[in-house]
């Protein structure tokens, strides 16, 4: 015991070494922007909003389980926000940006984002200490995570020239969270090319071009044209393909009346049924109690019990003949169909030059002059760290190398000591299996049943009951979109698989969620999903 903790005390002093000699030569680098390493503290340096909604407070403090300090989420169910100006504004217009942070899920991460704000400077009409919701960004880039939402978010607000808004664009089939509770460090560059690359742990998760609308959704680039909102549909528009044939008359022996079912005649009563025996009688064996008062309780009656005797006989009491389908009945008369010699078709507007199209060769981005990290979340324990931006690649790469990743191997290593090893070994096996589906969820040909690939995969998580059940369906899912992808067709056979699994996983789990919902002390409050919307 004694030679673990001596070992681990000499893994810390090389890892702050190591941290120590790296920090020193970013701030020598000329490619380096701006750097936070949250080593001293950060009061007087980042600026915690004043709103009044924003309760949750940040702490500087040890990563767990060793001396690296960090910005930390002190308190659960809480809004958080703080905020860091920069010296200069950063221009992303030319040459390569790199955004990177680290971040640790100590507690998990259940419901609520891990994501950082790069703001617009404030003549966009924010202050520091008002800083909330509403602060204009440039950029929001980071793990958010609830419910169906498990995703690494990329979202560029970007201004249309012709009409002055600000559209939030998504990165379309964004990186899943990393499920353990290491320290992961996310990585964007923005290369002047409009490409767009997306790293995990320093692995490309993600490959886009700002202006392709394969990748952004809405499109940067608007379409040039659009459905004309004034345009109406015509009052004898008819778009009914086939309609009742009006020379069709109900056939004479078409009896409407007639029931479904009718007695069967030819049934008979099976010998040795007993008319004259009740099919339930008093139980013998039960007695009044002897606290029991007619006059208050009533006269007492003695508890009813299946007759024995029916159960040695084909049946007890009146016997009735079984019912079976009337051969005559028909329903209500309805005339046939006939095509419709008036249709026009499904009516759509017509289309008109789109008054907010434009043409684009490169973002117009805007320059961040803030970092901001405004989240509402159901977990405490999220620890901010090593908060970057560059303009070489080469230099985030190269602190993933020195800082983040002995960091990273430490937090592994002691992860596996503290493991049990008996019967948690499957638990190591599931974790992997889960790790590749949540990996197979991101493949772009899954498209929209991404979303109902990742709810059932924290089901399964949460109900191991359910897990082979799930992951058999998240295969059939998978093969039959690839079918699709492969042969084409109709995107039907996907989507009736995903909801027959989505049903029958649901009753399977009846139980075992009410069984869950009556442990419950808190409900978790609904959750605000900022300025923007999810995908």
């Amino acid at each position: 015991m004694e030679d673990r903790k001596r070992k681990i005390c000499i893994m810390q002093c090389l890892l702050l070494l190591s941290i120590g000699c790296f920090v020193s030569q970013l701030f020598a680098s000329d490619d380096m922007i701006f750097y936070e390493s949250f080593d001293e503290n950060f009061e007087g340096r980042w600026i915690a909003s004043q709103k009044e909604e924003y309760t949750g407070v940040w702490k500087h403090a040890k990563s767990e389980g060793h001396e690296d300090y960090g910005l930390l989420v002190g308190e659960k169910a809480r809004k958080h926000a703080i905020v860091k100006s920069l010296d200069e504004p950063v221009n992303l217009k030319d040459g390569t940006i790199v955004l990177q942070y680290e971040v640790r899920l100590q507690n998990g991460l259940e419901c609520g984002g891990a994501y950082i704000k790069y703001l617009r400077p404030q003549d966009a009409g924010w202050i520091p200490k008002e800083f909330d919701n509403e602060s204009p960004y440039t950029i929001m880039f980071g793990p958010d995570k609830c419910g169906a939402t498990n995703k690494v978010h990329f979202i560029l607000k970007h201004k249309n020239p012709k009409s002055g808004k600000y559209i939030e664009h998504h990165l379309k089939f964004p990186p899943s969270v990393p499920s353990d509770k290491l320290t992961h460090v996310y990585t964007a560059i923005l290369n002047p090319d409009n490409e767009l690359r997306i790293l995990v742990d320093g692995e490309e998760k993600k490959k886009a071009n700002f202006l392709s609308e394969e990748d952004f959704e809405p499109a940067l680039i608007p379409q040039k044209t659009i459905p004309d909102p004034d345009d109406k549909k015509p009052e004898d528009w008819d778009e009914r393909a086939k309609i009742p044939d009006p020379e069709a008359t109900k056939p004479d022996d078409w009896d409407e009346d007639a029931p479904m079912e009718i007695e069967d005649e030819e049934a008979e009563k099976p010998e040795g049924w007993l008319d004259d025996e009740p099919e339930e009688v008093d139980d013998p064996e039960s007695t009044k109690p002897e606290d029991w008062d007619d006059e208050e309780d009533g006269e007492w009656e003695a508890p009813k019990i299946d007759n024995p005797k029916c159960a040695e006989a084909p049946g007890c009491g009146e016997w009735k003949r079984p019912t079976k389908r009337n051969p005559a009945y028909k329903g209500k008369w309805q005339p046939p169909l006939t095509e419709n010699p008036n249709y026009k078709g499904i009516w759509k507007p017509q289309l008109i030059g789109n008054p907010e199209y434009f043409e684009l060769d490169k973002p117009n981005f805007e320059p961040i002059a803030a970092i901001g990290i405004e989240i509402w979340t159901m977990q405490d324990g999220i620890l901010f760290d090593n908060i970057l931006i560059a303009s070489n690649e080469k230099t985030a790469e190269s602190y993933r190398e020195a800082a983040w990743k002995p960091k990273f191997e430490f937090e592994k290593e002691n992860q596996k000591d503290d493991e049990p090893t008996d019967s948690d070994g499957l638990k190591g096996v599931q974790k992997i299996v889960f790790d590749y589906l949540y990996k197979a969820a991101d493949l772009p040909f899954l498209g929209e049943h991404k979303a109902k690939v990742l709810e059932l995969l924290e089901k399964a998580e949460k109900q191991a009951n359910l897990t082979i059940g799930i992951i058999i369906s998240i295969v059939l899912v998978i093969f039959t979109a690839l079918l699709k992808l492969i042969f084409g067709g109709k995107k039907k056979p996907a989507t009736v698989i995903a909801d027959t699994m989505k049903t029958e996983v649901a009753e399977t789990s009846n139980s075992s969620e009410e069984k869950e919902e009556t442990n419950e002390d808190v409900a978790a409050p609904p959750r605000r999903r900022n300025t923007r919307r999810d995908n």
